[in-house]
């Protein structure tokens, strides 16, 4: 297993550790000098190594650790393009990233922040706000990582859009050119407004309506108004429907009463109710230990929201299917209602295996990575969760298993890519390069990375090379999926 450098540069709290406190031009020499080591033009180079892993046997190795039923799930998902492919490759893309030059400059990576990972959530303060919104693979790593799998997926998704090249490069340079000024803006400020920044999305439409062409009739007139004002109130629509998708609305669409009482309704194998799930002795062991499992996560929450979900009962508990690369890791929905029962909560509790990147930069400080998750979560978004915790339960097969728990829907709503067109995909990689520069700033050394872009646009250019060279291979390797499919050497379940 690779560990981290000794050399690496981790700019990082751990819990008892003592804290290096550099001055501002240390912190810049440190940034300049890994420029000189990494040209910032290498990080546009990638080149399958000699012995690159089978890409197919290392989805394989997930597969061991995953609920055998829904694989083929995961694979026919993988499947409908390479964009979706792509989506489920984070541990192929780590393994690649692991052989290509890195800064050494460590921050708290995503490590899977593809463009589907960035959407709309509720803050505590119920704004909508734009953030990194999966956690599964976080762990500290080197912050190129995350650009180069946000750079590649935009790539990725213009190809599956039928972009050309020029529109291509434009959409992953605005993301780059994005991250580059953010994090050399972040770099001057103070350490709590760091802290403090976030993307009230409804706002940030506001501010770009004059490059939209939607401020003045004259605006809109322009060259490409109309289609522009298309990707406004495309937005405006995507903004209005994420405030609907809340409890309520999740209750309505996956639940039923039943003798007097609501329980999940069956929609096998996407939601299965743990009655038909398991024969009842089974079932009720599972929901007891579920049970169990909300009482003792309780302890991992803030003493006021303790207080406040103390005031929920539970219900019911049901399988879930969840997205493409987290296809066949457990996920569950629980049903809770309060004191009137007519105030439903949905909770979803997922399991959390190791990250992807562990077996490239060590493994993580955390011994449950529920934990992992979520301190990862808090570190990187600028608004989390308020129900956002984590425990460790057994299976009725006896295996202890990791867990994090949130919200199933809280205003949650994300970017339909199937409809993006060139202008759109570029303002949208740019939300997405802000965003990620801010997370990166709040837990790495913002000021080392700025120094190791610079002003100019090197690193820009070199991405967008790199994210080109890589569509190419993920389409080698959906490809090398697709062949292994229709050998029989993997099981496929399309249109699921």
């Amino acid at each position: 297993m690779t560990t981290r450098d000794p050399g690496e540069h981790v700019h990082q709290v751990v819990a008892g550790a003592e804290v290096d406190h550099l001055e501002a031009e240390e912190r810049v020499a440190l940034g300049k000098a890994a420029r000189a080591s990494v040209p910032r033009s290498a990080q546009g180079v990638w080149e399958p190594a000699a012995d690159r892993p089978d890409p197919v046997a290392l989805l394989e190795s997930q597969a061991v650790t995953r609920v055998q039923d829904l694989v083929p799930i995961r694979y026919g998902r993988m499947l409908v393009s390479p964009f979706t492919f792509y989506r489920g490759a984070a541990l192929i893309m780590a393994s690649d990233l692991s052989n290509t030059p890195r800064s050494g400059i460590t921050v708290q990576a995503c490590g899977d922040a593809h463009l589907s990972n960035f959407g709309v959530f509720a803050s505590a303060e119920r704004n909508l706000v734009f953030d990194l919104n999966d956690f599964d693979e976080t762990l500290p790593g080197p912050w190129e990582w995350d650009v180069k799998r946000l750079a590649a997926s935009l790539a990725i998704a213009g190809r599956d859009r039928g972009f050309t090249d020029k529109e291509r490069a434009d959409v992953v340079l605005e993301a780059a050119g994005a991250y580059r000024t953010e994090m050399a803006k972040l770099a001057t400020m103070r350490d709590l407004d760091v802290w403090y920044a976030r993307m009230d999305i409804e706002k940030v439409l506001e501010e770009i309506g004059d490059e939209l062409g939607l401020t003045s009739p004259k605006g809109a007139a322009k060259g490409g108004g109309k289609g522009l004002s298309k990707i406004k109130a495309r937005a405006d629509k995507a903004l209005a429907k994420a405030k609907t998708r809340d409890s309520m609305q999740a209750l309505d669409k996956l639940t039923e009463v039943v003798d007097g009482e609501t329980r999940f309704v069956s929609d096998p194998p996407l939601l299965v109710p743990i009655e038909e799930l398991l024969p009842e002795s089974e079932g009720d062991a599972l929901t007891e230990t579920f049970h169990g499992l909300l009482r003792s996560y309780r302890s991992t929450l803030q003493s006021d929201r303790q207080h406040l979900l103390s005031q929920f009962r539970f219900v019911n508990i049901a399988r879930k299917v969840v997205g493409v690369g987290s296809v066949g890791t457990r996920a569950w929905v629980l049903l809770l209602v309060g004191s009137d029962g007519t105030d439903p909560l949905l909770l979803q509790a997922k399991e959390a295996q190791a990250s992807v990147l562990e077996e490239f930069v060590g493994t993580s400080h955390y011994a449950n990575h529920g934990e992992r998750v979520v301190t990862g979560q808090h570190l990187m978004q600028a608004s989390s969760d308020i129900f956002l915790g984590w425990e460790r339960a057994t299976g009725l097969d006896g295996v202890e298993r990791d867990f994090y728990v949130r919200q199933l829907r809280d205003w949650k709503g994300s970017a339909d890519t199937d409809v993006m067109v060139p202008k759109g995909m570029a303002i949208y990689g740019r939300l997405c390069g802000w965003t990620l520069a801010r997370a990166h700033a709040r837990s790495g050394d913002r000021m080392a990375i700025a120094a190791y872009l610079g002003s100019g646009k090197s690193f820009d250019n070199a991405i967008a090379a790199f994210a080109e060279a890589y569509a190419d291979q993920n389409e080698r390797d959906y490809d090398a999926l697709a062949k292994a499919a229709a050998e029989g050497r993997i099981t496929v379940e399309s249109g699921i």
